[in-house]
């Protein structure tokens, strides 16, 4: 017996996914994760996209351990802005490179799961929807964008927190 499973790559707006983890109190643990996809979906990639400060080696471990479990980065530097009022900001927005990356590899996956709640990505789950693709999101109740909710298929962190973690990766 063939079990077709569909075909499916994962986009993690690290910045956007990090400030929801932190305001929703618990952090995924992407091994977790991983496999809960691969029970799921035949998933061809996992693309973490995160600015980077230079110099930060808390930032650099965690990076090794994605790398370690077979996620790809997709890395900038971070940029400094200051606002009207001389208030520093750091920006590193991957909007642009995610939207242009799965409109590139459409071709390849049959579903896009998506790890932001930016409603930027409205746009991009119409065209995908025109073309025969799904995207789905995951993000948590505090920080999914309403445009997003009206729209697309989504998740909540919260309905997953059996994939959630202390500090340190699970072992694979």
């Amino acid at each position: 017996m063939i079990i077709f499973m569909r075909k499916a790559i994962i986009f993690i707006d690290g910045s956007n996914i990090y400030f929801a983890q932190k305001k929703s109190g618990f952090w995924l643990d992407w091994v977790k994760v991983k496999k809960f996809f691969e029970k799921q979906y035949r998933v061809l990639e996992y693309r973490y996209y995160i600015g980077l400060r230079k110099n930060d080696t808390g930032m650099g471990k965690f990076l090794n351990k994605l790398q370690k479990v077979k996620f790809k980065l997709i890395t900038k530097l971070v940029k400094v802005v200051y606002d009207e009022k001389g208030n520093r900001f750091e920006k590193a927005n991957f909007d642009v490179e995610i939207t242009a990356d799965v409109i590139l590899l459409c071709n390849k996956f049959d579903t896009a799961i998506l790890f932001s709640g930016d409603s930027d990505f409205v746009y991009l789950n119409q065209q995908l929807t025109k073309i025969n693709k799904d995207l789905i999101i995951y993000s948590t109740r505090k920080t999914l964008a309403w445009e997003l909710k009206l729209n697309t298929k989504y998740y909540y962190f919260e309905e997953i927190k059996d994939l959630t973690k202390g500090k340190n990766f699970t072992k694979l």
